[in-house]
């Protein structure tokens, strides 16, 4: 692509496909400026992998399709906090307009610059500030970001956060394959989480040495030609498993109803995890874990980015005020989260780690349905 060429949506999707998002784009535009008034509207921007330039393009006999959400961040004036009050109601209903005739999710989130440029480094914000497409105003909304440029600053519990979320999708995937009835849905489901896990896994090993990139393709390069030392023996499949959650990122494909096949390679997808996640969470919390039990019920704090004070905050709004003087009042909530997922995706046959699953999550049993409900509800206010 030339310097005068417009920034493509995806690698090779169709010209058709290519128009009918930066219709979508124009929408969005229109919609919001009748939302936020142009005294407060700063500009629009579009994250994910299509604002990358690398959205996915599902091939059907309809032509070239798309497959990602669509997530645009709208910039205002003034505080974060109030702009969010002031405009997600209406953000959220144009969204939910612009869906159903867009064929995928719209989704919205209003940002200031001042909470931008005050935000610590994150994974998050350095995707966003590095890899995006301006929709309205100009690149002046990223000034004064400098410190989102750079991988080498996005903290390692950034990692833990990906394994975390991706995990999880294993676990949600593992309740799938274990359902009495399982469909085209089923396998979809499990055949996308299962991708999403593969790319996770390198690119969360990328993460905590400082290797990460906004783009999946230079992703996988570097980890192409990465060095795997004695330490990192264990590392071998990813970038294979790597190469294949890309090529399913950029071209999904249905997933095949064959559960044994799925869940042999569920199984094999959760011995690799259970590697990363030891060596990843003992390098960087300075203590070696044998095994996920071991890890699970180690007392070391999990989560030592938080604050202890502010903790006991969260867990009283999330638990009651009794939490706020209990056990583990300190430690902030999602510590249960990296707790109870080892247990129930990695040693879920255990009675002792389903009943030790049991107390994290606050749950009325140790049925396995039960435990994931619990969790689930956990996942979407900490994940």
């Amino acid at each position: 692509m030339t310097d005068s060429e417009p920034k493509r949506f995806t690698i090779d999707g169709s010209a058709e496909l290519e128009t009918r998002l930066a219709s979508i784009c124009q929408q969005v535009r229109q919609g919001v400026e009748s939302i936020v008034p142009a005294s407060r509207l700063r500009g629009i921007l579009l994250g994910g992998g299509y604002g990358r330039g690398e959205g996915g393009v599902f091939r059907a006999g309809a032509g070239d399709q798309p497959y990602n959400d669509l997530e645009f961040y709208v910039f205002c004036t003034g505080q974060a906090i109030l702009a969010e009050r002031r405009y997600r109601h209406a953000l959220h209903e144009l969204g939910e307009h612009l869906t159903p005739a867009a064929g995928l999710e719209v989704e919205f989130k209003v940002l200031t610059q001042r909470k931008l440029r005050s935000s610590p480094a994150s994974m998050f914000y350095y995707d966003l500030v590095l890899g995006n497409r301006v929709i309205a105003g100009n690149e002046s909304l990223l000034d004064g970001c400098e410190h989102h440029r750079h991988p080498e600053h996005i903290p390692a519990h950034e990692a833990t956060r990906l394994l975390l979320n991706r995990c999880s999708g294993l676990l949600y995937s593992l309740e799938r394959l274990r359902k009495t009835g399982f469909g085209a849905e089923e396998a979809d489901f499990v055949g996308r989480n299962l991708a999403k896990a593969q790319l996770a896994f390198g690119d969360a090993l990328l993460t905590v040495l400082g290797k990460y990139h906004w783009s999946c393709q230079e992703r996988h390069k570097r980890l192409e030609t990465l060095s795997l030392n004695a330490e990192l023996e264990w590392a071998a499949p990813l970038p294979g498993l790597h190469a294949e959650g890309v090529a399913f990122k950029l071209h999904p494909v249905p997933t095949p109803v064959d559960r044994n096949r799925l869940t042999a390679r569920h199984s094999e997808l959760c011995g690799v995890g259970r590697k990363l996640w030891l060596w990843i969470e003992g390098r960087r919390l300075g203590h070696t874990f044998d095994s996920a039990r071991d890890y699970a019920l180690s007392p070391c704090d999990k989560c030592p980015e938080t604050i202890g004070l502010r903790n006991r905050a969260v867990n009283a709004r999330t638990f009651g005020a009794a939490a706020a003087l209990g056990p583990g009042a300190t430690r902030y909530p999602r510590q249960r989260l990296l707790h109870a997922l080892p247990m129930l995706l990695w040693e879920p046959h255990s009675r002792e780690n389903l009943a030790a699953a049991q107390t994290e999550l606050k749950a009325p049993s140790t049925d396995f349905n039960t435990l994931i409900a619990a969790y689930t509800r956990l996942w979407h206010r900490f994940n």
